[in-house]
């Protein structure tokens, strides 16, 4: 049988796409890079925010308008756990819904040819990916790519831990995922050897909450164990955290990133905002002054280290004051990437019963304010990396249209040659796949491939990327 699955929303539902098709290729199936070559399209969704609700129903409805003869199209994931019994019954097109808890069951349910839709069994929390142990460690050994044959294939996400402990008044993810469950340490490291056994150079560990890894499990946070192991495991050349809550961020921590060679100094810190009334507001653990404690903490420790965070704006009850106070923050405290939300109203958590809601155009108005003054911030951080040497690893060879540069080939000499054919695309340690910066360089060396890590002189900015040549050995 010949599965084609899409996927949407974050690197932790690419985790959960990449264990099943693991267990489906285990049962026989075969994973398609094309729809109309598919007998079941899974389509696995996201169901955090409005936005990213809509664009997974609308790719739904693309799936069932376009479907081939006979072909299955099966939905998983945040959307359906999240809303199973209405999109059953308003979108009676779609063979079966499932949960994310339910990859277990998918192949075999698929395979026996059962087109009775199950019900919806999320409350027992069993079946999601991280219990699948077989199929975590094969993963990478049995398909190769299940998003785009084109993947990159030396970076892989590591998901220590499913669920959340935190109740923010804004987010679903506790009533989707679940309470926190971790992996064990021995799991995760097992899970590492096999993604660099299979190639991985860069290890991404995510979670909803990483850095309350293993409380759960041994009583507190094991973290800083868990990183000294992984870092022990050869192969794997960088190491990078994302998702690590401020509140989480210990001295321990910061040690271990400081003095471990193979951690990224770069951490994904998630604040939401900086005015202390909204951050009570939306049941955060933080406030203003603790979260820019953390920031001053990890660059006294680590000067090189890039912080990336997210911000939420737009919150029930945020005033000018509160927009302000977080523009200042902006301005003054230089984080290296940042990314901003526009409030979205989710049914079922605190905050929808929230008074005072900011008008949707209001909100989406405060966050491009935010990302303006962020531009300026990235586009200064940048141009003090020109002139300087950085490590890139490199993610692929960008395609040039080489007749367009090079007019006459038979005059060009081999160096201009091989200038126009050998254009990269890499990141740096401080950028994480998929969500931060690029550094496109041009080299000499033909035969560079994705995973290897290069030192790139910085010769010019975009906005956001970076420009450069390899520099000389």
């Amino acid at each position: 049988m010949k599965v084609f699955i899409d996927t949407y929303g974050c690197a932790k539902n690419e985790y959960d796409s990449s264990v099943l098709a693991a267990a489906l290729v285990d049962k026989g199936c075969s994973i398609v890079y094309d729809t109309r070559e598919a007998d079941v399209v899974i389509l696995n969704t996201c169901g955090f925010i409005e936005d990213a609700k809509k664009e997974s129903i609308e790719r739904i409805f693309d799936l069932t308008e376009y479907r081939q003869n006979n072909q299955k199209i099966i939905v998983t994931g945040c959307l359906s756990e999240r809303y199973h019994e209405e999109l059953s019954k308003e979108i009676p097109e779609v063979d079966m819904f499932f949960g994310v808890n339910d990859y277990d069951r998918i192949p075999d349910i698929i395979l026996s040819g059962d087109e009775k839709d199950k019900e919806n069994e999320s409350s027992d929390m069993v079946g999601c990916a991280l219990d699948m142990l077989p199929y975590r460690r094969r993963r990478f050994e049995v398909y190769d790519h299940v998003f785009d044959e084109e993947d990159i294939e030396h970076y892989g996400y590591l998901k220590i831990a499913e669920g959340c402990y935190n109740a923010c008044s804004f987010c679903a993810i506790p009533m989707i995922r679940g309470k926190y469950r971790s992996k064990s340490i021995g799991d995760c490291v097992r899970e590492a050897q096999d993604m660099a056994a299979a190639g991985i150079k860069e290890l991404v560990l995510i979670a909803q909450d990483t850095s309350q890894y293993g409380r759960d499990l041994y009583g507190e946070p094991r973290l800083s164990e868990l990183l000294h192991r992984l870092c022990k495991v050869e192969g794997i050349e960088w190491i990078r955290l994302m998702y690590v809550y401020d509140n989480g961020i210990t001295d321990e921590l910061i040690e271990t990133i400081a003095n471990e060679p193979k951690i990224c100094n770069y951490i994904d810190m998630p604040i939401q905002h900086v005015s202390d009334r909204v951050l009570k507001m939306m049941r955060r653990r933080s406030s203003g002054d603790s979260i820019k404690e953390v920031i001053g903490k990890l660059r006294d420790r680590i000067p090189d280290v890039h912080i990336r965070t997210t911000l939420l704006v737009g919150f029930p009850g945020e005033t000018q004051e509160d927009i302000d106070e977080l523009i200042d923050f902006i301005d003054t405290y230089d984080i290296d990437r940042l990314g901003a939300f526009a409030f979205s109203d989710e049914e079922g958590t605190p905050s929808f019963d929230m008074p005072d809601k900011v008008p949707e155009e209001e909100r989406r108005a405060i966050r491009d304010l935010v990302m303006q003054h962020q531009q300026a911030v990235s586009e200064k951080l940048n141009e003090r990396k020109i002139g300087k040497v950085v490590e890139v690893m490199i993610d692929r060879c960008v395609e040039v249209d080489c007749e367009d540069i090079v007019k006459d080939w038979d005059t060009a000499d081999e160096e201009t040659l091989s200038m126009v054919l050998t254009l990269y695309e890499g990141r740096t340690r401080y950028d994480a796949p998929e969500i931060d910066c690029s550094v496109y360089f041009t080299s000499k060396n033909w035969e560079y491939a994705p995973g290897e890590v290069v030192k790139v002189l910085i010769t010019d900015t975009y906005e956001y990327d970076l420009e450069g040549v390899e520099a000389e050995k």
